[in-house]
């Protein structure tokens, strides 16, 4: 009896805090779809409505702020892919003076939080000419170490022979890569593409500092601009312009949810 205590105290603790967790979502949905009215009057038989989304749509340039948000992180997970693959490839498979010394200062970088180097990054960008551009937005996360650390151990755990292999039939290294490890490892990038996309879409403070246009904001610098003060204080129109700015996610990860969670699971990640 005491067991079974235990197991439904925590699933009532767990469903708690999971209540807990969704609540600003669950407001921000009842806020989207209502009248400014009802925003904070949660009236079962308030009207519906779509206008708040309108109305957001229309007040910022979403359209371009989608745009940019796209374009910076289709361009970061793509430039990850290439330098990752690459850096991942020549640790794990070759062996040369000083490569472990290399993939200790790789590892090192994964305790470096990207904040801490906000000034040295903006100071580069700015001798370069990239300030306000969706490339010095995107240039300081082109080479990951997270990236280069998951692809390595992966990389790792293909055998040997199939290397020896793809040179008796006359391949090069690169199409040993493309041939053998990409397909192999085809897990481990879905997983890590997910992760990236996620954080980059969702990244905020980097791309404040950087974008000073519409032309270069992402959505996350543009609905903050959109909800300040002088914009007025209307809850259910942030509210609406808040839930299409999460939704291309929020639908991926549904739509997705399972591949998201075994990608995850094969890849080993914990």
């Amino acid at each position: 009896m005491s067991v079974r205590l235990r197991e439904l105290a925590a699933m009532i603790a767990a469903w708690l805090f999971g209540l807990i967790w969704g609540l600003p979502l669950l407001y921000a949905i009842w806020a989207a779809f209502h009248p400014s009215a009802f925003a904070t009057n949660f009236d079962l038989f308030a009207p519906l409505t779509l206008h708040n989304f309108g109305r957001a749509w229309e007040a910022a340039p979403f359209a371009r702020y989608f745009l940019n948000t796209v374009l910076l992180v289709l361009g970061i997970m793509a430039g990850q892919f290439v330098i990752c693959t690459l850096a991942a490839f020549g640790l794990a498979r070759w062996k040369f003076f000083g490569g472990e010394i290399l993939f200790a200062l790789i590892l090192i970088q994964l305790m470096v939080t990207p904040d801490v180097l906000i000034l040295e990054n903006y100071r580069t960008l700015h001798e370069l000419g990239l300030i306000d551009t969706l490339t010095g937005v995107g240039l300081p996360y082109v080479a990951s170490a997270f990236g280069i650390f998951l692809l390595r151990q992966a990389f790792k755990s293909i055998p040997k022979e199939l290397d020896d292999a793809a040179r008796m039939e006359g391949a090069s290294t690169l199409q040993t890569i493309l041939k053998v490890y990409l397909p192999l490892a085809r897990p481990i990038y879905i997983a890590y593409g997910l992760v990236s996309v996620s954080y980059h879409w969702n990244n905020f403070l980097w791309p404040l500092i950087v974008t000073n246009s519409v032309d270069t904001r992402p959505v996350t610098v543009g609905l903050q601009v959109f909800a300040s003060v002088d914009q007025g204080v209307d809850w259910s129109v942030i509210c609406a312009a808040a839930l299409m700015t999460s939704a291309p996610l929020m639908i991926v990860f549904l739509v997705f949810q399972r591949a998201f969670i075994q990608s995850f699971l094969r890849a080993g990640i914990r």
